[in-house]
């Protein structure tokens, strides 16, 4: 499935299931929720944090899942086509950042 594939399976599911958008408030709301939900697992399964009851069946994919269906949601709504924005995005890593990483002092050695 493509992003743009993706991003329509999203509007499809909303029209046919969720009834309309949240709000893009409330979905900003929610997608900070749902990154939040991924920072946690991601601190219990590679960080210092030991694992509570409730965290031991999470799926960090499906995390990670939950955070990509909501910005497809705001996506959608504000007439953003992920796919040209992360091309768009590239370029200008590939030109504006070429070479900023491998002069960074702190990245070597």
């Amino acid at each position: 499935m493509t992003i743009e594939e993706a991003q329509e399976t999203v509007d499809e599911w909303i029209t046919a299931k969720g009834v309309r958008y949240f709000s893009e408030l409330t979905n900003m709301a929610i997608l900070t929720e749902e990154v939040g939900e991924l920072a946690r697992l991601m601190a219990r399964i590679y960080g210092e944090q030991s694992f509570k009851a409730s965290d031991k069946n999470r799926d960090l994919g499906d995390e990670m899942a939950d955070v990509l269906w909501v910005l497809m949601c705001l996506a959608n709504q504000t007439g953003v086509n992920l796919t040209k924005a992360l091309e768009k995005n590239l370029e200008k890593k590939n030109t504006r950042d070429a070479t900023r990483h491998k002069e960074n002092e702190k990245l070597k050695g």
